[in-house]
């Protein structure tokens, strides 16, 4: 399955191309055992019934292309769509939106969660790929409340990460929630590290936000930035 997804890397980079799609990046980060969102992508308007139901409301949808982003920002992301004739006319809108970028429709569950993470990889160019952990969502800027470590990752040094950050309390019991599955948190950090060293073609990866779903981390967006002249 890894060697599947290694080609999505090659391919991109054969092309000159310096990201991934959300869809491509996801689908890289899957096939490490990193938990994502059930999605689809769809290019007509008649394949909306088929695939709703296939992942069931209440649904998001996004414009999705590797020249696009952030997605938000420019209005291309549709929220809570609890029916056909929602997604259908999200469709339409996003298509308009994308204009001539063109790109495809991502269809994908809707996560619900209170609590947000981020979780990333940096290649450093003197210590190689660094993995990043902390608190998600729209104000990851603005907290900055993260915990480095150089890739590999061992089980304790993941767990050290989450105990670093100021708000490492919030992957605890808080107001009624359960504690985070920590071992599958440090499960999707040591995997991180082990796409960096794996895939020297890859030059970052942003995953945010990463929402705990009851005690379940789940990846609901991703990009991967590719770095030129490399292989993987």
């Amino acid at each position: 399955m890894i060697e599947k997804h290694v080609h999505i890397v090659d391919k991109a980079l054969e092309e000159g191309r310096t990201t991934l799609s959300e869809h491509e990046s996801k689908r890289l980060l899957a096939a490490y055992g990193i938990p994502v969102t059930r999605e689809k992508e769809i290019t007509e308007l008649e394949e909306i019934a088929k695939t709703t139901r296939e992942i069931g409301y209440p649904l998001v949808m996004k414009g999705c292309s590797p020249d696009v982003t952030h997605k938000t920002e420019k209005g291309l992301v549709r929220i809570g769509i609890r029916g056909e004739d929602e997604a259908r006319a999200a469709f339409i809108s996003l298509k308009e939106a994308m204009g001539t970028s063109g790109g495809t429709i991502l269809i994908q569950e809707m996560i619900r969660g209170q609590r947000e993470l981020v979780m990333g990889l940096t290649r450093d160019t003197q210590f190689g790929p660094c993995i990043m952990f902390g608190l998600g969502g729209i104000f990851t800027e603005i907290l900055k409340d993260i915990s480095f470590r150089v890739a590999p990752l061992e089980k304790r040094d993941a767990l050290e990460m989450m105990d670093e950050i100021r708000g490492h309390r919030v992957l605890g019991n808080a107001r009624g929630m359960p504690a985070a599955d920590k071992d599958l948190l440090a499960e999707m950090l040591i995997n991180l590290g082990k796409i960096g060293l794996e895939h020297e073609g890859i030059k970052e990866i942003d995953i945010n936000p990463v929402i705990l779903s009851g005690s379940q981390p789940v990846a609901v967006d991703a990009l991967v930035v590719l770095e030129k002249g490399k292989s993987v």
